[in-house]
């Protein structure tokens, strides 16, 4: 039984068929980003073991197919599985071998990116300092309260929870958080005081000042699901009343793309009267603790911070394509001693703690003019503790393949000349 799965490990049959499935599993998951959106399509069909349920061409298919993660990793143990069998260690095969190690380091490498990697975002006001970046694509249900020292304790309830719309309960929490309503995609409009047509959606919080809807889920790239929850808020048996808890309060991106979208019709001034509306911290009070809580992205906290001195965007003279985009930051981390400055611009990140900060999006000056706003800037972190392994990779296939080659042209040239 062992040899016979050994046998189906290292056959070429195997390694024919997985390769089959990865192009079907390439076709199907990029045909489905039509129906499904870019991300979602990525998560499903690439970032999974297996799949159930297809949408192609607008129709939805009851077929089951094995996943990204699943192909991937059967290809690196057929690949390794027969590298081990048929090993010879003999010069006419070096170049093999270092092949095939090369392309184990390169499938490793990307089944370890996918599992271990992670992207988040930080943004930034001129003047402006942070010790956390945020991820935009998930959401997070935050409630914080001062403690001893002068330090903040949060509680964080991931969206995965919150979407259950279960009731939600926390050693720390001297409350219970039930969830009633869940809008994974949803849109605000302002009660302006003479377009009140419908009572407000409780008698608490933003819900006074805003309404929120419920839309379907965008697929689009240049666009993103923004969620909003009801919430019922109970501690000793007692009701502290409804809250609304919604991303576009806590999200600064779309609460500034809210008072865009207001500046144009009602001018700066209303504009940032309903900024601040929007995005007021919300408080109740539970055994003489005030809790603040939000529906913010996905945070990750830093042993130190980030403070933006200035950005620099140009462009060329009669243009707008970019020339420079230049964020210059300070580092201030404690618990090394460390406080410097350093620039961040295209094709030239920052690697720091390990995580690599890149330039992804500014504000400049010009641009913070015409909307009345501080210019800002928008740094991707990036932590991917396998980022080597595809140069490496790369290389060793490449050395492989040029001493296979040298070996065998060596050898004709020495037949041809003993002929």
């Amino acid at each position: 039984m062992f040899e016979r799965i050994a046998k189906s490990l290292c056959s070429l049959r195997l390694t024919v068929v997985l390769l089959a499935l990865g192009i079907i599993i390439v076709f199907v998951g990029t045909v489905a980003q039509a129906d499904e959106g870019l991300y979602q399509a990525q998560e499903r069909y690439f970032k999974h073991w297996w799949v159930w349920g297809l949408h192609m061409f607008g129709y939805k298919i009851p077929m089951f197919l094995p996943g990204g993660y699943l192909i991937g990793t059967l290809l690196l143990v057929n690949l390794t599985a027969a590298f081990i069998q048929r090993f010879q260690f003999t010069t006419k095969k070096l170049g093999i071998h270092l092949t095939h190690i090369g392309i184990i380091l390169l499938l490793l490498g990307q089944l370890t990116t996918d599992l271990f990697s992670r992207e988040t975002q930080l943004r930034m006001a001129e003047g402006e300092s942070r010790s956390w970046s945020e991820n935009g694509m998930s959401y997070e249900l935050a409630f914080a309260t001062d403690v001893d020292g002068g330090k903040e304790q949060v509680v964080a309830i991931p969206e995965t929870i919150v979407s259950a719309q279960k009731e939600i309960t926390h050693e720390k929490l001297p409350f219970t958080v039930r969830v009633k309503t869940y809008w994974p995609n949803s849109d605000p409009a302002f009660r302006a005081p003479m377009q009140q047509g419908e009572p407000p959606l409780t008698t608490n919080g933003v819900a006074l000042a805003f309404d929120f809807r419920q839309i379907p889920i965008t697929k689009s790239m240049d666009s993103k699901n923004v969620p909003t929850a009801l919430l019922e808020l109970e501690a000793s048996g007692k009701s502290l009343g409804e809250w609304v808890a919604s991303g576009w309060t806590a999200d600064e991106t779309m609460a500034l793309a809210v008072r865009r979208s207001y500046l144009k019709q009602a001018g700066p001034q209303m504009a940032d009267t309903i900024l601040a509306r929007l995005t007021e911290m919300q408080k109740f009070t539970v055994g003489g603790k005030e809790y603040r809580f939000s529906l913010r992205p996905t945070r990750a906290y830093k042993p130190y911070s980030m403070e933006l001195l200035k950005v620099t965007h140009s462009v060329y003279p009669g243009t707008e394509i970019p020339k420079d985009f230049r964020s210059r930051v300070r580092i201030q981390h404690p618990a090394k001693g460390e406080d410097r400055e350093v620039e961040i611009y295209m094709n030239s990140p920052l690697r720091y703690d390990g995580l690599t900060f890149y330039q992804y999006q500014m504000v400049g000056e010009e641009l913070a003019m015409q909307y009345k706003e501080t210019p800002s800037t928008v740094l991707q972190v990036v932590r991917n503790p396998s980022w080597l392994t595809p140069y490496a990779g790369c290389a060793i296939v490449s050395a492989g393949m040029i001493v296979q080659f040298m070996i065998h042209l060596v050898g004709f040239i020495s037949r041809r000349k003993t002929a």
